[in-house]
Formats: C-alpha cells, sequence, structure tokens
C-alpha cells in the first residue's frame, strides 16, 4: 500500500492481534458453552451434575460479550465525538449491520422463548403424567397377579407333596415341575436345608435358601410370593406381599439374574421325617421377557418424567439462558461485522475522502492506495496515481516558475544596473514599471507614479507627448512598412527661462512588446553632446588661433610705428588722441593675444608626462604665489602630513591648481554683508581607495544649478570677463591623469555658502 491511510477504528497491529484474540477466545468460550448446554439439556446426570456451573459459565460469557459490545459502540461514540475524520459514515455502516444482525435475532429470540416456555410447560401436561402413572400401576398389577397365580399353584403342589417322603421327593418334585411349567422347584426343611431338586438348582453346588422373612411369612400365610430380578433391570423392587428382606443366591445362571417370581410354601406333613418338622416347597418361574422389557420401560419413564417435573424451570433457565446467550453471540458477531466490514467499506472511501481533502488544500503528496482487488481498491489507486501526476505536473510546472523566476530576476538585476533608462507603458501611456536607470536620469521618482499617465510627471510633459506621438506614428507606418522600432532624440528643461544650459539630451528608442504593452529606452547623452562640442570648440581654438595670431603682431607693430612717427609732429590735442589711439590698439591686441593663447593651450594641451609628485609641496610651492601681499583674497592650506606621492605631470597640475585658485578668487567679489571671503586648499588620503584628494573651496555664492552640469564644457562660465575655459583644462588635465573630479556647491541650512572643487589622484604603487 502508497503510504499510509487514515487512522480508524484499529489504531495498530498489536491492538488488532488483542481484539482479535478476545474476539476468538469470548466467540470459543460461547460455542464451547452452546455445546455443554445442548449436551446437557439432552443428558440428565450431567445437567444435574453441571447445573450451577453452566448457568454461571452462561451469565460470565454474557456478561463479557455485553461489555465487548459496550467497549465498541463507547468506540465509536467517543471517535464521533472528537470529530475524527469519516466517524458518521462508521457510525453509520456500524448502526446498519448492527440492525440487521439485531432486528432477526431479536425475532427469532422471541418466538423461540414462546416456543421453549410453553413446550416445557406441555411436556408436563395432566394427562401425560396420568398415562404414565396408569401404565406403571399396570405393570404392577400384572406382576402381582402373576404372583398370586403362582402361589395358588405352589399351595396346591404343596398339597400334593404332603404324603411324599422325603427319599422320593425328587422323582414327585420333576412331575410337579413339568405340570406347573416353571423353571425350578426346591424342597426346603424348616431349617433351610435343601431336601430335594428339580431344575436349575439343582446343578448348583451352594443354593441360595430362602431368606428367613419369607420362611415366616410362609410359615404364617402358608404361602409367600416374591420378584427378584427387577432390581438389575434398574427397576425398583415390586411384590406381591410384605418386603421379604435382600435374596440369596440359589444357583443357576439363568434363575440369578433373570427377573423370576418366586413363591414358598408350607407343606404339611405330620410324621414325616425324623423328627416330624414342616417342609416348604419352592417354585420359581421366570416372567416373560416382554413384560419384563415394558414394565422397565414405563418405569424409567415415569421416573424421568418426575425428576424433570421437579428440575423444570431450572430447565426453562437453562433453555432461555442459551437463547439469550446465542441472541448475544448474534448481536456481538452483528455488531463486530458491522465495525470489520464498515471498516472494510469505509475504509477506501475515507483513503479518498482524507486525500480529496488534503488535494483541495494544496498537498500533492503521494496518497495512501489499498492494494485491494476489489473497485474500491482501484479507485483509490486512480486517486493515488492521478495525485502523482498533479504532483509531477504541478513539480514541472514549478520548476518552470523558478526558471522564469530566475530569469525574471536576471533580467531585472540587469535593468536596475543598466545606466540607460527603461519604462514599459500601455497603449495610453500610462507607466507600468521602470528601472532605477530611468530615476536617474530624468530625476523624478517614477516608481511613486508607477500605473499614472507620464503626462502627469512634474518637468515630462513635453517628453510624454513626443513620445506618445512617436508611438502612434510607429504604430500606424508599423502597420504598413513593418518598422521595428522608433529612434528620437530629445531635450529636457531646453526652454526652461534662465537656465538655458541646464537641457538634457535624451536618445530614446521605442518598440511594441506582447500583448498591448510598449517598451521605451533612452539614455543621457548629455556627457556625449559635451564631449562633441569641446571637440568643436578645440578644433575651432586651434584655427581661430593660427587665423587671428598671424595678423596680431603686424597690427600691433604698424600702430607703435605710426606713434612714433607721428609723436611731435602733429598738436597738442592729435598727440592725445594718437597716444591713446595707440595705446588701446596695442591693450586689445594684448587681450587678443591671451585669448589666442588660451584657444591655443586649450587645442594643444601637451601630453601629460606621469611622474612621481609630492602634492603638498606643490600645493605649497604655488600658494606662495598667492601670500597675503600678493593675494586679494587670503588662501588657507590644510595638508594632511604624510601624504604618499601620485602620479601626475608637476607643470599640468600647478597649471590646475593656479586655474582653481583663480576662479575660487574671482567667486568671491561682491559678497553679500557677513562673509568672509577665503580659499581653503586641502588634500587628504584615503588608505582604503589609495587615492590623494585635492579639494579648493571657496565663500562665495556657488554655482547656479543650470552651470553644474556643463561647468567643464569650454565658455560656459558666469564671470562677465572670463572666457569659461579655465575648467574646462582642468577637466582636461584631469582626464590626461585619470583623476576623478567633482563640483558641487556647499550647503548649510539650504544655504549656499560656497563651491568647492575636488580631483582624486591614484597614489604611485
Amino acid at each position: 500500500m502508497k503510504g499510509q491511510p487514515p487512522s480508524s477504528l484499529k489504531s495498530g497491529p498489536a491492538f488488532r492481534w488483542t481484539v482479535g484474540v478476545g474476539v476468538g477466545v469470548m466467540a470459543a468460550l460461547g460455542l464451547v458453552l452452546m455445546f455443554l448446554l445442548t449436551q446437557a439439556t439432552g443428558n440428565r446426570e450431567l445437567y444435574e451434575r453441571n447445573y450451577v456451573l453452566l448457568f454461571g459459565l452462561n451469565v460470565a460469557v454474557a456478561a463479557l460479550l455485553l461489555l465487548a459490545i459496550g467497549w465498541i459502540v463507547l468506540r465509536l461514540v467517543l471517535r464521533l465525538r472528537k470529530g475524527k475524520f469519516g466517524s458518521r459514515l462508521l457510525v453509520k455502516l456500524a448502526a446498519i449491520f448492527a440492525l440487521v444482525g439485531l432486528m432477526p435475532g431479536l425475532m427469532i429470540y422471541v418466538v423461540s422463548y414462546q416456543f421453549v416456555s410453553r413446550s416445557i410447560e406441555s411436556w408436563f401436561d395432566v394427562k401425560v403424567e396420568g398415562a404414565l402413572d396408569a401404565g406403571l400401576n399396570l405393570g404392577r398389577v400384572t406382576l402381582d397377579t402373576l404372583a398370586s397365580e403362582l402361589a395358588n399353584k405352589t399351595r396346591a403342589a404343596a398339597g400334593q407333596l404332603a404324603q411324599t417322603p422325603d427319599a422320593t421327593a425328587g422323582l414327585a418334585l420333576e412331575r410337579l415341575r413339568d405340570q406347573l411349567a416353571v423353571s425350578d422347584v426346591v424342597l426346603w426343611t424348616a431349617s433351610g436345608q435343601m431336601i430335594a431338586s428339580a431344575g436349575d438348582s439343582r446343578y448348583s453346588i451352594k443354593p441360595e435358601r430362602p431368606p428367613g422373612q419369607l420362611l415366616r411369612n410362609a410359615r404364617a400365610q402358608r404361602v409367600a410370593t416374591q420378584i427378584e430380578g427387577l432390581d438389575e433391570a434398574a427397576l425398583p423392587g415390586a411384590e406381591a406381599g410384605p418386603d421379604p428382606g435382600p435374596p440369596v443366591a440359589t444357583g443357576g445362571a439363568v434363575a440369578n439374574t433373570a427377573p423370576r417370581i418366586k413363591a414358598l410354601a408350607l407343606v404339611v406333613s405330620p410324621g414325616v421325617g425324623l423328627f416330624g418338622e414342616n417342609r416348604f416347597l419352592q417354585v420359581t418361574e421366570l416372567l416373560p421377557v416382554s413384560l419384563v422389557a415394558n414394565a422397565i420401560a414405563v418405569q424409567e419413564a415415569n421416573r424421568e418424567y418426575q425428576e424433570r417435573a421437579l428440575a423444570r424451570g431450572g430447565l426453562r433457565k437453562m433453555y432461555i439462558g442459551t437463547l439469550t446467550l446465542s441472541l448475544f453471540l448474534a448481536v456481538f458477531g452483528a455488531v463486530l461485522l458491522a465495525v470489520v466490514l464498515g471498516n472494510q467499506l469505509a475504509r477506501p472511501l475515507l483513503v479518498l475522502a482524507e486525500g480529496v481533502k488534503q488535494v483541495a488544500q494544496g498537498d500533492l503528496t503521494p496518497k495512501a492506495a489499498l492494494q485491494g482487488k476489489d473497485e474500491l481498491g482501484g479507485l483509490t489507486r486512480s486517486f493515488a496515481d492521478m495525485t502523482q501526476q498533479l504532483a509531477d505536473a504541478r513539480g514541472a510546472v514549478q520548476k518552470s516558475m523558478d526558471q522564469v523566476d530566475a530569469a525574471r530576476a536576471n533580467l531585472q538585476t540587469i535593468l536596475d544596473n543598466l545606466t540607460a533608462g527603461v519604462m514599459v507603458l500601455d497603449l495610453k501611456g500610462h507607466i507600468q514599471t521602470s528601472n532605477p536607470g530611468a530615476t536617474r536620469i530624468l530625476r523624478v521618482p517614477l516608481a511613486a507614479y508607477q500605473g499614472r499617465v507620464l503626462g502627469e510627471v512634474p518637468g515630462l510633459e513635453a517628453f510624454a507627448q513626443g513620445v506618445q506621438a512617436q508611438f502612434d506614428t510607429y504604430f500606424g507606418e508599423n502597420l504598413i512598412h513593418g518598422i521595428e522600432h522608433w529612434q528620437q532624440s530629445f531635450e529636457l528643461n531646453a526652454a526652461q527661462p534662465g537656465a538655458p544650459d541646464n537641457a538634457i539630451t535624451l536618445i530614446a528608442r521605442g518598440a511594441k512588446m506582447p500583448g498591448d504593452e510598449c517598451l521605451l529606452v533612452f539614455d543621457d547623452v548629455s556627457e556625449m553632446v559635451s564631449a562633441q562640442r569641446a571637440q568643436a570648440w578645440g578644433e575651432v581654438a586651434r584655427r581661430l588661433a593660427h587665423e587671428i595670431k598671424n595678423p596680431l603682431t603686424p597690427i600691433q607693430l604698424s600702430a607703435e610705428r605710426l606713434e612714433m612717427k607721428l609723436t611731435g609732429k602733429v598738436g597738442e590735442p592729435e598727440q592725445v588722441l594718437l597716444t591713446k589711439s595707440v595705446k588701446t590698439i596695442v591693450d586689445q591686441v594684448d587681450a587678443m593675444k591671451r585669448l589666442v593663447n588660451e584657444f591655443r593651450d586649450y587645442a594643444r594641451l601637451p601630453a601629460a608626462e606621469l611622474m612621481p609628485v609630492d602634492l603638498n609641496a606643490l600645493v605649497n610651492d604655488v600658494i606662495q604665489l598667492y601670500a597675503s601681499e600678493n593675494a586679494v583674497v587670503p588662501v588657507q592650506a590644510e595638508l594632511e602630513p604624510g601624504c604618499p606621492a601620485i602620479k601626475a605631470d608637476s607643470q599640468q597640475i600647478r597649471q590646475v591648481i593656479h586655474n582653481l585658485l583663480q576662479n575660487a578668487q574671482d567667486a568671491q567679489e561682491g559678497l553679500p554683508a557677513g562673509r568672509t571671503a577665503l580659499v581653503t586648499l586641502k588634500t587628504e588620503y584615503s588608505p582604503g581607495s589609495r587615492r590623494v584628494r585635492l579639494t579648493v573651496r571657496d565663500n562665495g555664492t556657488g554655482f547656479p544649478e543650470h552651470i553644474l552640469k556643463r561647468a567643464f564644457e569650454p565658455y560656459v562660465t558666469t564671470k562677465v570677463k572670463g572666457t569659461g575655459l579655465g575648467l574646462a583644462v582642468v577637466k582636461k588635465i584631469a582626464d590626461e591623469h585619470g583623476a576623478r573630479i567633482d563640483i558641487s556647491n556647499r550647503v548649510v541650512d539650504d544655504v549656499v555658502q560656497g563651491a568647492q572643487v575636488s580631483l582624486s589622484f591614484a597614489v604611485v604603487t
């Protein structure tokens, strides 16, 4: 059997063995007791001898069976109260089987009880008792009649022997024996000595003498009779007169054993014999066999009838007890069969019901299956196979779902770590999902707007309209031309008032996903555009420096030559105008030269020669030029001692420090009241990252938000006279050194307290 079926009334092998042995013992005792009862009721002696024992055993077995039935019923009730699964079905089946066994048995018991009671009473009817008494009296009268006839014959024969002497008595006895047709004739003296005999007694060595009582009766009544041999036939003695006492053996096997009548008559013969004493004639006649048999049968029947009549109450109890025991056995068997067969029938159903309950709860573990060959066993096996197939199918589905979840998790991990932004929209533009890259690029918490239209996100109205227009066009053209995706660039915040340089340039691509969803992928290419702009400006600067620098020197020389040639040759007013004009020309030419030199330096920045450089020593060397006597804004150095050497080009790093310090000082012109102008230059070493950070901070007004993103692009500046190339050169040198550069505003209590630029250099390994 697969699995374990739900527990039923039986709880284990030991318990089942115990119950089986107990049931077998009680059934065996009941059957043995019923057999003994049937034997006892047919055997009077066994019945009389073992009545108390049989009655006690009857009551004990009946009590045991009643207790067993009560125990089984109690088990069923307790099981039902505990609410165990299948209890109601088992109780119903047990009740049905019990009623099927009890009702017919009870009906048979009632009928049998009435039948036994009336039958026992009919056995002891008055007519039967009278008939038995009449038969017994008839037998006695018959015996008495035979005895009386034999007595008369013996008296007559005694008269014939009165004159017969003892010597010739033998012949006379032979004649009398033949005349009377009897079995034995003996002539006795008064003292009990045999004189002569004829018949069986003459063969006896020591013939049986007449009893003294019989002799006295014969002497007194002249004749006496006695019936002998009936005791050996199990009948009480029947005699015509008073009890003659115990018989005495007379010789002859037949005469001594067969039922017989003895008659003893007084032979009066005065003068006969030596002393003249009386003699006695004894005649023995055998009783007819049929008469003896009938008399014995009547006597036995009467005796048994009287005995049973005296014990008919106990007999009735015994029969009724036997019937009651049979009823208990039948009920016990019915209840036991009800439980066993009910359990056998209910067991597959309980297995199926328990399995269905478990499956309904989602438990698809292997289910119990009975190995029987009937339909219910096959049904449990089919259900177990079906459950196993469901479990296998669910396992396969779960495995597929795990694989899908793993693939989804991998895809989500990839999306979360993509620098590009990814959004999934429905056909109406509602945001279904987005990745962190989209939030970072658009600078909007898109997760808070999930399920809402993209156009409802603040600042993305124009972007949403453009994306929706592209999708509308894409769906139309896709149906006609089979286009797989669309691609378009977008400028975010390009039209923001007062911040023309705060735009974000996006390259977006859209495609149709399976179902009613659309995929939007975009990336921030602002830095790429900035790099392209820087490269373009570098090319422009190179060409301008080449085209502009050539005529500047002749222009300056020509102006100076004119001043030299005309000085002293013109009037005072003209001389003043000439001097002023030449000075203006020379100053502007010098400014143009400086601008051209900056263009040249930006466009033709030499390759960095990386060597170990002590950054603290280089900083100390540079800040000497910005001492209090040489700089309007003081510079404060905060150098961490022990900073390791960095890989750098000392000349380019010197230029970086000069540009940053100059910008910091320029940023503090026109400070608000109460703020002290100060530039701080700081170095610090990070052992974990093995990098040295150079930071320049000022107390100025900081960078506007729209400048921060494009601060390192050429010609992006907040200064009126600035060229916007200082930070561009710093960024380019930092890139040449592989350094990380950061620019930010210092904010304290939501108030900008200045700006800071930091560079992180790798140390020498």
